[in-house]
């Protein structure tokens, strides 16, 4: 550290040469500390928000096509297609999902750049499930569209309201202004 200094000739911690409070604030402005903890629980929070939405848009798909409810919506690759009117519905709110999921990554994530992160997260947790469920990957292309499609929107939705809470003004001065 002190071969830096004389080589360069400033400080090359400025963040850390003050003393007192001021130096104790601004060595953790922004700082980001690892906490495995919170990211699993994250994870967990958004499967929830998932899987919890999901049911519900599908549930008011039911609703509206008078089908019965059942674990093959959510994890069989070929109720999703084209061709049915009960696929398109389905298709749809895999779509809607991706918004509510967007609302999830901006209530609970609230960082614009780990919302592509806990998207791709939660649709690979997804594509396993599904995985399990048929006993092998889907093979079906619209079931492929579909889940890239609500990838994209949940992560670039996400992050566009992450980003407008992140660049928010900061009030710097809240005091009454004085003429210099």
């Amino acid at each position: 550290m002190g071969l830096s200094r004389q080589l360069v000739g400033v400080s090359i911690y400025p963040l850390f040469s003050g003393s007192g409070p001021d130096r104790l604030r601004m060595a953790h402005f922004r700082s980001y500390i690892w906490d495995p903890v919170l990211i699993v629980s994250q994870i967990v929070l958004m499967q929830c928000i998932y899987y919890s939405f999901l049911g519900l848009w599908l549930a008011g798909v039911d609703g509206l096509v008078q089908t019965t409810r059942s674990l093959n919506q959510i994890f069989s690759y070929e109720i999703l297609s084209f061709a049915t009117m009960q696929g398109r519905l389905s298709m749809m709110a895999f779509v809607l999902n991706s918004l509510t999921c967007a609302l999830g990554l901006w209530l609970f994530i609230r960082r614009g750049k780990q919302c592509l992160d806990f998207t791709v997260t939660v649709h690979f947790f997804h594509m396993i499930g599904c995985w399990i469920y048929n006993t092998h990957l889907p093979t079906s292309l619209a079931w492929w569209l579909v889940n890239v499609a609500s990838m994209a929107l949940m992560a670039v939705i996400g992050e566009y309201l992450c980003m407008r809470t992140e660049l928010m003004a900061i009030p710097v001065n809240t005091g009454p202004k004085s003429n210099l």
